[in-house]
């Protein structure tokens, strides 16, 4: 327990600084813009191409894997989004919002630093493979069915292309492609270039926990909706839970690419979801609550569930 608290309090103590110091330190949400774009399109691409590029490329294509993460987070997603849309009567955009807080983990800021601390590098690629391709079904979801809610401007050729460039031109997935690239071909970055890219990841996880600190800090929950109690069971508990299941029914993978696709998916709702709200006037006010709220209750679910994992509890494969 002791090995465990090491691991998880620098985690949670890195977002707790963050949320701190914006408390102390009255600065509008505005101001962390610099610290996101750094983290965004610098520091994590260059985590992922580093730690990618330097992986076999057999490793990169395991379509099982993939398919298990993915289709288990969109099962969360079609779970709420259908009971919202039926209790709502037919409510398109407002379940979307829900939907996507029920499915869309952090996975971006908090997935690589808390991964690669619990397992090591070897957690890498799994965490790559599982960013890019739930992130390609995201950035298709939303625009697609508030385009349904006829709130998405545009001809379907319109959105269509806008979904396909929010997928092509995001930098983890172009920072993701080059890795792949470069474990393809061997890739060997001249000394100067790789001690670059060294200092940028290890600086990714450490900026991320605290600028989402910074970012819960400034947007304070006033209140707890009530349908955040459905949103956060699906999220921390059944999304983690259903993973396992996926992954050990689909494959028998090395422990610690299913124990880091079970990681990703209990973790808290992603300040994505907030800012997708946002785009679209739909929600917003819940959407970050239900973030808040999932982040801290997460403190005690994902310290659970890496405590079932390092004690042997939760065997790698449910059906060996």
């Amino acid at each position: 327990m002791s090995d465990l608290v090491g691991l998880v309090f620098p985690f949670f103590g890195l977002i707790f600084l963050g949320f701190f110091v914006a408390r102390v330190n009255r600065r509008p949400l505005e101001a962390l813009g610099w610290m996101n774009l750094f983290i965004i399109y610098v520091a994590l691409p260059a985590l992922f191409f580093q730690l990618l590029s330097q992986t076999p490329i057999e490793q990169l294509t395991e379509w099982r894997y993939i398919f298990a993460s993915v289709f288990s987070t969109f099962i969360i997603f079609a779970t709420m989004f259908t009971g919202s849309f039926l209790l709502s009567r037919g409510e398109i955009a407002e379940s979307t919002i829900k939907g996507l807080a029920s499915a869309y983990g952090n996975i971006g800021y908090m997935g690589p630093g808390l991964a690669l601390l619990a397992f090591g590098e070897k957690a890498a690629v799994p965490v790559a493979l599982i960013f890019c391709f739930e992130n390609i079904m995201h950035f298709a979801i939303a625009p697609t069915m508030m385009a349904l809610a006829g709130d998405e401007k545009g001809s379907f050729g319109t959105v269509a292309l806008g979904v396909v460039k929010k997928i092509a031109l995001h930098p983890f997935i172009i920072a993701t492609a080059a890795g792949v690239l470069g474990a393809y071909f061997h890739v060997d970055p001249p000394v100067p270039i790789a001690r670059l890219l060294d200092m940028l990841a290890r600086a990714a996880a450490p900026c991320a926990l605290f600028a989402m600190g910074v970012t819960l800090a400034l947007r304070p929950l006033k209140r707890v909706p009530t349908e955040l109690g459905p949103i956060a069971a699906l999220k921390l508990i059944i999304h983690p839970a259903l993973c396992y299941v996926m992954m050990s029914l689909l494959g028998n993978f090395d422990p610690t690419w299913v124990f880091a696709a079970v990681l990703l998916a209990g973790l808290p709702t992603a300040t994505n979801v907030f800012v997708i709200a946002q785009q679209y006037g739909v929600w917003v006010q819940r959407a970050s609550a239900s973030i808040l709220l999932t982040t801290v209750l997460s403190v005690g679910t994902v310290t659970g569930l890496l405590y079932l994992i390092r004690s042997g509890i939760l065997p790698p494969d449910l059906f060996p």
